[in-house]
């Protein structure tokens, strides 16, 4: 589990509207009727005129023939995407064509999948803002019109966009398993192992997820890491008229966002980055970091609850050992073992909004000796709707982050870190540690770094916004990222708070956030909100 997440404020979790995945283009996500003649500004579909070509920023991305720059984007009503909810009035949806291997410009394309809500006041429209929500492996589509309310302000001048990234949902999504699989290995696979045969079982579930990927999704595999998505972020860009790219991202989306600054510095617009992931960890340091933030989550939380913060974590720590040795029963008749209790506890963390939800779970378990809230919220986080069915968040996000992470510790490197991820947290330190061997055991695909690449010398100033109680994406790798973006681009803002990130939930930020949007006010380096 990589819990990059966005937060689960105003919006249900980030991945629970997310589309079937399939190779194949089109999916239904729009409807017949046709988008009224006119583009985004308003003129005469025939007097609009192609975007001109990209500067060329990176010395990676060849220039792309006419046939993707020139673009005219189909905007259609939206239907209801597989899982979710109509949009409702206002949305449109489009398509576009991107190369599967920007290495062969003129080869085989790729369809992203697209969502728009245009700005309110036509006569003083700024431009487009996209947003990519997390994860990795997030749908855009789904998302945006669920959170739309946070974002009325930026609406009034500014055209809400989003996408599913590369390899996600409606955009060639990767699909791995069967809803049956996930349910087996939910069930079967410990994933904090205590013996040997625990061990290979959990290293052979972590090698087939990878080669179950293969079969169903190999031709788009190889293409779905950060640096494609933000070179799609970056056709996107062109095909949309704007010289330059406004961009909300959280959590996941602050790595595809810095990632984007590095590569196109010359077309970075206004950029807010918040719940940032540290651009400087690798796997294992991200794992380290988040075991530290999810710690550091729950102690804010059991001091709240007027508990030690100590004697609580010992507490939970022995009330899932009692359940890895026998796992609580549940009224569905499913059983929660100690790997869903963990993701039960983990998932009410993200949002101080939902500590009740954990007070209410954890004395259910400890006090009745039942698991249904537990495996609740379980379930929330990984995708399990009533009737067993999964969506596919999880299949996108392994493969987007095996895709970029070079790094493939092994079986005896992971245990070896048990006893240091331990003293971190005896809560969530083994279940982080063992995570380091099984995210990409055997994955067949190649990563294509340690560390991403993210300064961005010649950018314009970006904001860099962190959480100090932030468990999934810890305050200090804002700090870092605007360290990496460097001088004169990162801008860091501090949201002293709890949760994963801050816009929406602290006014302060949110008005920093919205005046820099919508009138360039570009805040001190290292302003603090309380």
């Amino acid at each position: 589990m990589r819990t990059h997440r966005r937060t689960r404020q105003a919006t249900t979790r980030t991945g629970a509207a997310l589309l079937a995945a399939v190779l194949l283009a089109g999916c239904g996500l729009l409807s017949s009727e046709p988008e009224p003649s006119g583009t985004a500004d308003n003129r005469p579909a025939e007097a609009a005129t192609p975007a001109p070509p990209a500067l060329q920023d990176s010395p990676g991305t060849p220039r792309l023939p006419s046939a993707l720059t020139s673009q005219r984007l189909d905007w259609k009503r939206c239907t209801t995407p597989h899982g979710g909810n109509a949009p409702g009035t206002g949305w449109r949806c489009a398509r576009v064509d991107v190369p599967l291997d920007y290495a062969e410009p003129a080869g085989e394309t790729l369809s992203i999948a697209l969502i728009r809500k245009e700005a309110r006041d036509r006569g003083r429209r700024i431009g487009s803002l996209l947003f990519n929500f997390g994860g990795p492996g997030g749908s855009g589509v789904a998302t945006l019109p669920r959170a739309a309310g946070q974002y009325e302000t930026l609406n009034s001048r500014y055209d809400l966009v989003s996408f599913d990234p590369r390899g996600v949902a409606a955009s060639s999504g990767v699909r791995c398993r069967s809803d049956k699989e996930q349910e087996q290995a939910h069930r079967t696979v410990d994933l904090t192992p205590d013996t040997a045969a625990e061990e290979r079982a959990f290293i052979a579930d972590a090698a087939d997820f990878g080669a179950g990927c293969e079969r169903r999704s190999g031709e788009v595999l190889p293409h779905v890491g950060t640096s494609n998505a933000a070179r799609d972020l970056d056709l996107i860009r062109q095909v949309l008229g704007d010289d330059k790219l406004a961009y909300f991202g959280f959590s996941y989306g602050t790595e595809l966002g810095g990632t984007y600054a590095h590569l196109f510095p010359h077309h970075v617009g206004r950029t807010v980055l918040d719940a940032v992931v540290d651009p400087t960890a690798d796997s294992v340091g991200h794992a380290r970091n988040q075991t530290r933030g999810f710690q550091r989550a729950l102690e804010n939380y059991l001091k709240d609850r007027g508990q030690d913060p100590r004697t609580g974590s010992e507490r939970i720590a022995r009330l899932l050992a009692r359940i890895d040795r026998s796992p609580l029963p549940t009224g569905s008749g499913r059983e929660l073992t100690e790997s869903l209790a963990i993701t039960g506890i983990v998932t009410p963390l993200y949002s101080q909004s939902s500590w009740p939800e954990l007070t209410a779970a954890l004395d259910e378990a400890e006090n009745n000796g039942t698991g249904d809230e537990l495996l609740r919220l379980a379930d929330s986080y990984n995708g399990r709707d009533a009737q067993g069915r999964y969506d596919t968040q999880s299949h996108s996000q392994r493969a987007i982050s095996c895709a970029d992470s070079a790094s493939r510790p092994t079986l005896d490197e992971a245990r070896a870190l048990v006893p240091a991820f331990r003293r971190l947290s005896p809560v969530f330190g083994p279940f982080l540690a063992w995570d380091t061997a099984g995210w990409c055991a055997e994955w067949p695909v190649d990563g294509e770094h340690e560390t991403p690449r993210t300064s961005a010398p010649g950018a314009g100033p970006i904001l860099v916004v962190g959480t100090t109680g932030d468990p999934a994406t810890p305050y200090e790798g804002a700090r870092r990222m605007a360290d990496e973006l460097g001088g004169g681009v990162g801008v860091l803002v501090t949201n002293k708070g709890e949760g994963h990130g801050a816009y929406g939930s602290n006014d302060c930020v949110t008005s920093t956030i919205d005046d820099y949007f919508l009138a360039g006010k570009v805040p001190a380096d290292g302003k603090t909100c309380g």
